[in-house]
């Protein structure tokens, strides 16, 4: 038996061309047309699929009536549209009996609606990349949109809008990071100096290792940018290989050929693997001082691993700390009778009390300050709270502050790391040798607690020097305010009798590649010949055997600034590019070395980052896909806040 459907279709055949190009009608957008009885027409709204009366025999009822339909907003799938436009529109159930009594005087607000409310079509393309974004910014699984609940939520929106599939919203998602990604490559076209990269390694349950590489740079305007270049999956993490093939295949596709200044990472790695980047680096650009640039120990890593030498020595202390907070915030009876009783005493702090996590140390650490300034209430806490049995002794106490001492100059150096502003290699040299000169005087006291956590920490802590003294030396040379000076001054007190040879490989490493960008070639080298004296500087190497001073040694014998506090490093060497042309190029790229590997809200980690199951369960193009879209929406969405921001604070003044 034929549908009415087909009856309609074979009654459309056997029809003349002329009656096809009658529907030329907008509402043919939204209505199809049905045979519902042998001679009956009716139309269907695509929408709600509502039927209205189309042709009887010979007799055709128009489309009046259909637009109405769609213009009014009476269609329940498009009735969204219109009703948040009328504010007069509270009593929807007598809403029509309304209009028909109304006098046509009194419809001036209905006519206003109507002209005020276009309808738009509905595009599904645009819900699809708007649902696409909308996981990736939330980090939603893809398979949300298989999920009954989720298909049943949009139908509701919009009956219209077709169902998603799994492979569906991967390709709008894979397509949105291509998209961004060209804003990225445009990003980094402009870039004057070189790119620093960072390898943060994740490990995985399945043991699978994803690379997350970031470039850092200093732009135009002279302000530290950086990017999320790759999430690459390694499937031999522990390999020598590893970080040198997701540092080549980063290079390959982004074009970074000769734009690499240095690298630095956080999994420990391997002599040989050290070797393989620098090798890497040193084959694809010149002027890097012969790979000498490679740090292969993040900073925040290196107190990470300072904090865990801390906690692992008090550990037990930490612990009677941890089940004393424990008993007073796991139960509401205790933790009012502990604010009673500080009442009482009268205790000044104004630190909550407050579990730790033991995979932030920060926390750890917040956690016995917060204790220690509370430690009175804990001791006489016996006696107003029966159930609670041991408290703390005097040398728990004692050996808490000895923790807090150690831990709190890490936290406050590590906290740098999270500001707003990228922290910069000077402020980590001053913390560093900071920290390395407490140790050595701790090790030197009478307290044998103290001196066994401090020995622990000072070799960690000498061997970080040993690999980034030079990175962070040569920063602190292109600082006007410390120059060599501060160098010369740091060393002596670090390093003994083995100062000078160490002052001496800054100063060579400092002059070696400021002479390698010398013989970079043009724009990076001065045009000298622009002056017309090229020959009057022969006269004076031919006459006198020395070359003019160069910039270099011009900047170095400069005095030095005033030590102020709000001073800013690149902003003085933006205004005095002129002065330095070439050395204000090497100090760009100096300066923008990153000093450490670990992203913004990973800095107290205890362990590396783990990728979650549902992840590593994904092509690890997609996984690629998911992240660096979403840090890249993120961005330009910061970045647009920003500037309506600035806008309206300029428009007020």
């Amino acid at each position: 038996m034929e549908t009415a459907m087909e009856v309609y279709n074979d009654v459309e055949m056997s029809s003349p061309p002329i009656k096809r190009r009658k529907k030329k009608s907008k509402v043919w957008e939204h209505f199809t047309i049905g045979v519902t009885e042998p001679g009956c027409r009716r139309a269907f709204c695509k929408g709600c699929n509502q039927s209205f009366a189309y042709s009887s025999g010979t007799k055709v009822a128009g489309t009046s009536h259909l637009k109405r339909h769609i213009d009014k907003g009476t269609c329940p799938a498009l009735l969204h549209h219109h009703t948040h436009h009328d504010n007069n529109d509270n009593n929807d159930n007598n809403s029509s009996q309304q209009m028909m009594t109304t006098p046509k005087s009194d419809h001036t607000p209905r006519r206003r609606y109507r002209t005020q409310n276009t309808y738009v079509p509905f595009d599904q393309d645009k819900c699809r990349h708007e649902v696409a974004k909308m996981i990736i910014k939330h980090d939603y699984p893809l398979h949300m949109v298989e999920h009954p609940g989720f298909v049943s939520f949009v139908q509701a929106l919009h009956p219209q809008f077709d169902n998603l599939s799994f492979n569906n919203v991967q390709g709008d998602c894979v397509a949105t990071y291509l998209s961004e990604k060209q804003n990225v490559i445009k990003s980094l076209e402009g870039i004057p100096g070189r790119l620093c990269l960072t390898l943060d390694m994740w490990t995985s349950k399945l043991t699978l290792g994803y690379v997350f590489i970031t470039g850092h740079f200093i732009d135009n305007d002279w302000k530290i940018q950086k990017k999320l270049l790759n999430v690459l999956m390694e499937p031999y993490p522990e390999s020598e290989e590893a970080l040198s093939l997701a540092v080549a295949n980063c290079v390959s596709e982004w074009g970074l050929e000769g734009k690499l200044f240095s690298v630095a990472f956080n999994y420990p790695a391997s002599k040989t693997a050290v070797e393989n980047i620098r090798s890497l680096l040193c084959v694809r650009n010149p002027g890097v001082l012969d790979g000498q640039l490679v740090i292969g120990n993040c900073v925040a890593r290196t107190f990470s691993a300072l904090a865990k030498d801390v906690l692992d020595k008090g550990k037990d202390v930490i612990k009677k700390i941890r089940d004393s907070v424990k008993h007073v915030k796991t139960s509401e009876s205790h933790e009012e009778r502990f604010v009673e009783l500080k009442e009482q005493l009268q205790v000044p702090s104004d630190k909550v009390l407050c579990l730790d996590d033991k995979t932030q140390w920060n926390t750890t650490y917040n956690m016995l300050v917060a204790a220690s300034e509370l430690k009175e209430v804990f001791s006489c806490l016996d006696t107003a709270d029966p159930d609670f049995k041991q408290p703390p002794s005097a040398e728990d106490w004692r050996h808490v502050e000895s923790l807090c001492t150690f831990l709190k100059p890490l936290y406050e150096a590590a906290s740098t790391l999270q500001s707003t502003g990228n922290p910069s290699a000077v402020t980590f040299f001053h913390e560093v040798w900071k920290t390395q000169s407490d140790l050595s005087r701790a090790i030197a006291g009478e307290d044998p607690y103290v001196a066994g956590i401090a020995k622990t920490m000072k070799e960690k802590v000498d061997k970080y020097w040993r690999e980034c003294s030079l990175v962070l030396a040569m920063a602190v040379v292109m600082d006007p305010r410390f120059k060599m000076k501060l160098v010369e001054f740091s060393f002596s007190k670090i390093f003994g009798e083995d100062a000078g040879k160490n002052i001496k490989t800054v100063d060579d490493g400092i002059h070696e590649l400021f002479n390698e960008y010398m013989a970079l070639p043009a724009p990076l080298k001065p045009a000298s010949e622009a002056d017309g004296l090229s020959d009057f500087d022969n006269y004076i190497l031919e006459t006198t055997g020395q070359n003019l001073k160069s910039e270099l040694d011009q900047y170095l014998d400069e005095t030095l600034l005033p030590r102020v506090q709000e001073f800013d490093v690149l902003d003085w060497w933006k205004q005095n590019k002129l002065k330095y042309p070439t050395l204000c190029k090497m100090a760009r790229d100096i300066l923008s070395i990153p000093v450490s590997a670990a992203a913004f809200d990973y800095v107290f980690d205890m362990e590396p980052r783990e990728m979650d199951e549902y992840k590593t369960s994904l092509r690890p193009e997609t996984v690629e896909a998911l992240i660096c879209a979403r840090e890249w929406l993120l961005e330009s969405e910061a970045a647009s806040s920003q500037q309506m921001s600035s806008a309206i604070v300029n428009a007020e003044a």
